[in-house]
C-alpha cells in the first residue's frame, strides 16, 4: 500500500501519518501539494522517529498518480461523497490511497484523476481527523 498525503496543512497530522505508515508497514509515503516535509520539529515531535523509518518522497501529485497507475496501482481517494465505496470492500493488492486537506478534503480536480473514492463507515459523526482516518484506512486495507 502507498499513501499520498496531499495538501495536509497541519505538521502534527503529517507526523501522525508518518507514524501510522511505520506502524502498518506502508510501502511508501508521498507528500504532495502544500504538505510539509521533514525535517521539521513539529513533524518529528509527533512522528517519534517514524519519518526516519518510512520511505517517503515529495512530488507532484499528477505525476505520481500517472507513475503509480502505470505500475499497476489502483488510485483511490479517502473521501466521503456520492459513489464512495466502503473501504472494507477493497480487495486489490496494489492500492495507492490519497488523503486530502483537513478542511476541504480532496480537491475535485484530483478526485477526477482517481480510480474512485472510498470511505470509512461511520455512525453519527461523518468525519474524522485526517491522521486518524489514515490509520483506520491503513488497518482496513492491510489486514486482509
Amino acid at each position: 500500500m502507498i499513501i499520498i498525503a496531499h495538501d495536509i496543512r497541519s505538521l502534527h497530522n503529517v507526523g501522525a501519518i508518518f507514524r501510522n505508515c511505520a506502524a502498518f508497514g506502508v510501502e511508501k509515503l508521498y507528500l504532495t501539494g502544500y504538505t510539509a516535509v521533514p525535517p521539521r520539529k513539529e513533524i518529528a515531535k509527533v512522528a517519534l522517529g517514524a519519518e526516519q523509518l518510512v520511505s517517503w518522497e515529495q512530488g507532484d501529485i499528477d505525476q505520481i498518480i500517472d507513475e503509480l497507475r502505470s505500475d499497476g496501482y489502483q488510485i483511490l481517494g479517502l473521501e466521503t461523497g456520492e459513489g464512495a465505496k466502503d473501504i472494507n470492500s477493497i480487495n486489490e493488492d496494489k492500492i495507492a490511497l490519497v488523503l486530502g486537506s483537513e478542511v476541504e478534503g480532496i480537491d475535485q480536480e484530483t478526485i477526477d484523476k482517481l480510480d474512485g473514492i472510498v470511505e470509512i463507515p461511520m455512525n453519527k459523526k461523518r468525519s474524522l481527523n485526517v491522521s486518524v482516518a489514515s490509520g483506520v484506512a491503513m488497518y482496513s486495507v492491510l489486514k486482509k
